[in-house]
């Protein structure tokens, strides 16, 4: 099969990686975005969001010209064979259900402009069901329909996309495998699994995906919670854990919990889809995980609290940290600045930094104070809260902070910074779930 041409509309965080990864392939695309101030910065090489390292590869592969970008959809029906879906699908406000209407926008935006052969991919993540629906709309222009779901790991998205840990083709027929396959051969060319399967199945995979890691991280933030009361090791624990191979230690680390674009949204929809579905009673654990993952928020500002004389009002503190993990600018559903906005509320005078995030954590938390560095964001603290595993953050040396404190005191809501090292540089260290 000819290598084909491909489109990629929807160019946010999945989009955008997606088509620039498939243009460093050989791949021709083109890219496409409703949002004509993202299309023109992308066309001149400058991607509207951090990841490491694409940036540098937008700039080695837009002088090939295999890559061009355009908010035309009558361009991309003319030109592509495959249309890959990459639209966001983020929680409706006041609800845990998924809001589709971006996808539904895409597609019928593109389903009136075909007018030969093609396959359409969806990428996105949506309720399960959506694809067949999807697929009526495309069923009178010979239209194949493949369900790709995505697995991305911010801060390593060029390595999830060109090395991932399998690929899925939902497909309902040979001519959609084929044509997957076509689309992915140098990857699949290096050996990474794939798995054939239907189109519930590949709806299913990338949320369940996520609950089963929400699942793991909040159990061991549950086992954190009974270690307090006990005065126990969460982390002792969790290595002790790690050596049994069916438990594992990957994502068995206690802190402060999940956030992000994905998880939360993506556990309370597959919630929402179960209840409509009429098996609501099959995820019912999930209401637990997200409180858990919650309460670990609060617990972050009761700690702080302790440490303070049980006051907040007027003490001043510095936060390390606004991304919601490491290697990204992402502060959708953070649980630092929710920590942050938490600490402000309640009286403190909270200044926050991040290697990454500031403008992002500025434009939606003007409320807050922030700083151009770990020092400077520490300067007269009585407390200093590591929320956002940087690593910058974890290698410092605690005496260049302590010498600008207020008052020695961290609290460590990744369990991530050297116990050992900071009591012995004089500062009074709590972690979550550990003594």
């Amino acid at each position: 099969m000819p290598r084909p041409t491909l489109s990629v509309i929807g160019l946010g965080y999945l989009g955008a990686t997606h088509a620039i990864c498939m243009a460093d392939l050989g791949y021709d695309v083109i890219g496409l975005d409703v949002d004509a101030g993202k299309v023109e910065a992308l066309a001149n090489g400058t991607v509207p969001f951090f990841e490491p390292g694409l940036d540098e590869l937008l700039a080695k592969v837009l002088p090939t010209g295999r890559l061009t970008f355009t908010t035309s959809y009558d361009d991309i029906a003319e030109a592509a064979d495959v249309h890959f879906l990459c639209v966001g699908t983020p929680q409706r406000k006041g609800e845990n259900a998924a809001d589709i209407s971006y996808v539904d926008a895409a597609v019928e935006s593109l389903a009136t402009r075909l007018r030969r052969p093609c396959t359409v991919v969806g990428k996105s993540t949506v309720p399960v069901g959506t694809a067949e629906r999807v697929a009526e709309q495309f069923a009178h222009n010979e239209v194949e329909l493949v369900w790709n779901p995505e697995f991305l790991r911010e801060g390593w998205a060029i390595e999830d996309t060109l090395h991932p840990d399998r690929l899925v083709f939902g497909v309902t027929s040979e001519r959609g495998e084929q044509t997957m396959r076509a689309v992915f051969a140098p990857i699949i060319d290096t050996g990474v699994p794939v798995v054939v399967t239907d189109l519930a199945t590949a709806q299913l995979v990338k949320v369940a995906a996520n609950a089963f890691l929400a699942t793991k991280i909040s159990f061991i933030n549950a086992m954190a919670e009974v270690c307090e009361v006990v005065h126990a090791d969460v982390k002792k624990l969790s290595e002790a854990l790690s050596y049994d191979e069916r438990i594992g230690g990957r994502f068995l680390h206690a802190g402060l919990g999940f956030g992000g674009g994905c998880l939360p949204k993506d556990i309370r929809a597959f919630m929402a889809r179960a209840g409509e579905l009429g098996v609501d009673q099959a995820l019912t654990f999930l209401t637990e995980v997200d409180a858990i993952n919650q309460r670990r928020r609060a617990r972050m500002v009761d700690l702080t609290r302790e440490l303070l004389d049980d006051s907040l009002s007027g003490r001043r503190i510095g936060v390390l940290g606004a991304a919601f993990k490491p290697h990204s600018d992402d502060i959708r559903d953070s649980p630092a600045l929710d920590v942050a906005s938490r600490l402000h509320r309640a009286g403190a005078h909270v200044t926050v930094y991040d290697p990454a995030a500031l403008a992002n954590a500025r434009r939606d938390y003007p409320a807050l104070a922030y700083a151009e560095s770990a020092v400077d964001a520490a300067a007269g603290a009585d407390a200093v809260l590591h929320l956002t595993e940087w690593p910058e953050f974890v290698q410092m040396d605690p005496e260049v902070l302590g010498a600008v404190v207020n008052r020695r005191n961290v609290v460590d809501g990744r369990n991530a910074l050297d116990a050992t090292r900071w009591r012995a540089a004089g500062w009074h260290y709590r972690a979550l779930g550990r003594p």
